[in-house]
């Protein structure tokens, strides 16, 4: 499904897939505790980088891992 935010469209089940696939990961490894709320900060990282371009998912996956990993200041702010 695409849904329009502002100018762009976003591809909902490509976005989810990807938070699925990193959220799974990151819980796994304890990063994120194993509940069912969604990481507002792990979302915000993959719709950024769908924004900017990257539309595979695993890399999508891979990519927001990786910057969720590296930035732990940005999740105790938020």
């Amino acid at each position: 499904m695409l849904v329009e935010r502002g100018l762009q469209a976003m591809n909902v089940e490509l976005v989810s897939e990807a938070y699925a696939i990193a959220a799974n990961y990151l819980r796994r490894s304890g990063v994120i505790p194993d509940s069912l709320v969604t990481d507002e900060c792990l979302l915000g990282i993959i719709v950024k980088l769908f924004q900017h371009g990257e539309f595979n998912k695993i890399r999508l996956a891979n990519k927001a891992i990786a910057r969720f990993e590296a930035e732990p200041e940005a999740r105790a702010v938020a």
